[in-house]
């Protein structure tokens, strides 16, 4: 009876104390919440409960399984089993902490920081490194499981014999994964992409929606997404709007008759730009850019603070100029003579 209760006992209690250790965690961590409000950092920790719990209940079974004398006939194998789960769970632990404190840093940075490139360029380097991190802990913890059979340890002695050779070949075979991943950390601080920037690649126009060590999403303006290679933005050119700033100038052509009453026409255009929530009041001007026999080319010049509402500007712009025009003046609307030309004078 005592081989029976005694693992019974010892499993039960340890997981009544991790349940109330987890308990009093998360009640200290709510209570720092609340008198903290200047930073989300103690609500954030809150997730750390469940690895913590796991973690915990691992450690207590781990240092007394002997003991208790649980499943005694398979007592390697039951050590193994914990072991191998206290690692991932530590694991598992060490990334919620490290993500918890990357993004209460962030969050406070974006509070006190007005300047919206600034913070984006924060939030593309922060993201990065999470994931660095993450995929350190990683890294580390299956090589510590793996270590802790015998059979590898040899296996691992024997590779760093040969060293040299594998990382001649690794090198090789992972010449592109690695272009990717030095690619993506000289994004994230050399600052030149960053999350939330307007871009033109390959023709098409869309906002960053994700950067990776390895790869880099763009959404374009059809909810479409662009997913590419980060090494893409490190060797070849492309257009980034936001770049020093997210204000932008676009243009509005119009093709109309010779006869088209241009000083009114820039009167109009001042009337639609300040009923215009879009415009930024930088400037907007009219002037006649080309001419042709039939039509001369009109160019309105407008701004706005960036590349949606400039983009819905120069719509509105276009459609209310030409409303105006086919209601007041339908004369400076392109058209084509098809009477006979006068006859030239002497014929």
């Amino acid at each position: 009876m005592e081989n029976v209760l005694r693992p019974v006992t010892v499993i039960g209690g340890s997981l009544v104390a991790t349940l109330i250790a987890g308990w009093l965690l998360d009640l200290l961590l709510r209570r720092a919440d609340a008198r903290h409000t200047e930073t989300p950092l103690w609500g954030l920790l809150r997730r750390c409960r469940l690895p913590f719990q796991v973690v915990l209940c691992t450690s207590l079974l781990r240092a007394s399984y002997r003991q208790a004398g649980i499943l005694p006939d398979h007592a390697f194998g039951v050590g193994r089993f914990l072991t191998l789960v206290l690692i991932g769970s530590a694991a598992w632990l060490a990334v919620r902490i490290a993500t918890a404190a990357v993004d209460s840093t962030y969050a406070r940075y974006a509070a006190v920081t007005e300047d919206d490139a600034r913070v984006r360029r924060v939030r593309t380097q922060v993201t990065l490194i999470q994931r660095v991190v993450t995929a350190l802990v990683v890294v580390v913890a299956a090589a510590a499981m793996l270590l802790t059979f015998p059979p590898m340890r040899a296996v691992g002695a024997s590779l760093l014999a040969s060293a040299g050779v594998l990382g001649i070949v690794a090198g090789i075979a992972a010449q592109a994964a690695l272009g990717n991943l030095f690619a993506g950390l000289q994004i994230a601080f050399g600052d030149t992409v960053r999350i939330g920037d307007t871009v033109v690649v390959d023709k098409e126009w869309g906002r960053v929606e994700e950067i990776t060590l390895t790869f880099l999403t763009v959404r374009t303006w059809d909810e479409r997404r662009i997913t590419m290679p980060v090494s893409y933005f490190t060797s070849k050119p492309y257009e980034n709007w936001s770049r020093g700033g997210a204000q932008m100038t676009g243009t509005v052509f119009w093709h109309l008759d010779h006869s088209a009453p241009l000083d009114l026409m820039r009167e109009q255009l001042q009337e639609i730009l300040k009923e215009l929530p879009e415009w930024d009041g930088r400037g907007g001007g009219l002037a006649v850019t080309d001419t042709t026999p039939h039509t001369v080319q009109v160019r309105a010049v407008v701004t706005a603070k960036d590349a949606d509402d400039l983009w819905t500007l120069r719509c509105a712009v276009r459609e209310r100029l030409i409303t105006w025009l086919v209601t007041h003046h339908p004369h400076a609307l392109p058209h084509i003579a098809t009477t006979e030309a006068s006859p030239r004078p002497g014929a």
